[in-house]
């Protein structure tokens, strides 16, 4: 099976120094990769490389086993969405006019958008259940419901892939949740989904493979079972931490979660 994206040795600096170098990495149809690491370690630069919005210094990104070096930048907004960590709206557009925006690499450059656009928004919104805000102010909602909405802007694009930088920061437990459960449903539609994250619990629970970035080079890559361990998260995180299991009667699994050492 040809994988959605694949990295080939890629590295990225600035001043002719490396933040990143010599990274492999295959994603498939319908997974979940979940990026660790601590701060500065080069999560968000990574993505941005994913997307083509920095130019990589060596190695090579390839969508469907082309370079994504040689896609123009409608191509790649057509094959792949971005959902960034903050998003302030500069006026008071509609919820639905933000979904709505996620439909501007399927229009022509004096195009409007069509009824089929708006139903293609709306739909957007009822997949995270947030159709009853179409009509609201984007900027009078709250932080949790922004990032649905800009799951939702991006489900409108119609991507293959989609990239989330730390798509849990700033939420409540409710919220984080929510986020989650949407993530795992649009992987089981069939999108390729590539998220950075804090927290290594969301990776246990959500994630079907995860990396976990270090001193320039993935350190662990692998199925969160095997790449989650407190070597691991040691050596990523520079403090002591416990990897605890319970029973889970409902689901019938055993459930897994961290927690740092006193």
């Amino acid at each position: 099976m040809q994988p959605k994206i694949r990295l080939e040795n890629i590295a990225f600096g600035y001043d002719e120094q490396d933040l990143f170098s010599g990274l492999n990495l295959e994603l498939f149809d319908g997974e979940v990769v979940c990026v660790l690491g601590a701060n500065g370690c080069g999560k968000t630069t990574l993505l941005q490389c994913l997307n083509g919005s920095l130019k990589l210094t060596r190695g090579s990104v390839c969508l469907d086993g082309k370079l994504l070096s040689t896609f123009s930048v409608k191509e790649v907004a057509r094959k792949m969405g971005f959902v960034f960590q903050e998003h302030n709206a500069p006026f008071p557009y509609s919820v639905l006019e933000v979904v709505r925006m996620g439909r501007a690499p399927h229009l022509g450059f004096f195009s409007t958008p069509s009824e089929e656009d708006n139903e293609i928004a709306e739909y957007a919104l009822e997949m995270v259940g947030k159709l009853h805000l179409k009509d609201k102010p984007y900027t009078q909602i709250s932080g949790g419901e922004r990032q649905l909405v800009l799951i939702a802007r991006t489900i409108a694009q119609e991507p293959e892939v989609i990239l989330l930088d730390e798509p849990t920061s700033h939420l409540d437990f409710k919220n984080q949740t929510l986020v989650m459960r949407i993530i795992t449903k649009l992987a089981r539609r069939g999108f390729s989904i590539v998220m950075s994250s804090h927290w290594p619990d969301h990776a246990l629970q959500y994630a079907s493979k995860v990396v976990i970035m270090n001193n320039g080079e993935f350190s662990a890559v692998g199925p969160p079972g095997d790449v989650i361990t407190e070597e691991n998260l040691k050596l990523a995180y520079n403090m002591d931490v416990n990897i605890l299991s319970v029973n889970d009667s409902k689901r019938k699994r055993t459930m897994k979660f961290c927690v740092p050492v006193d």
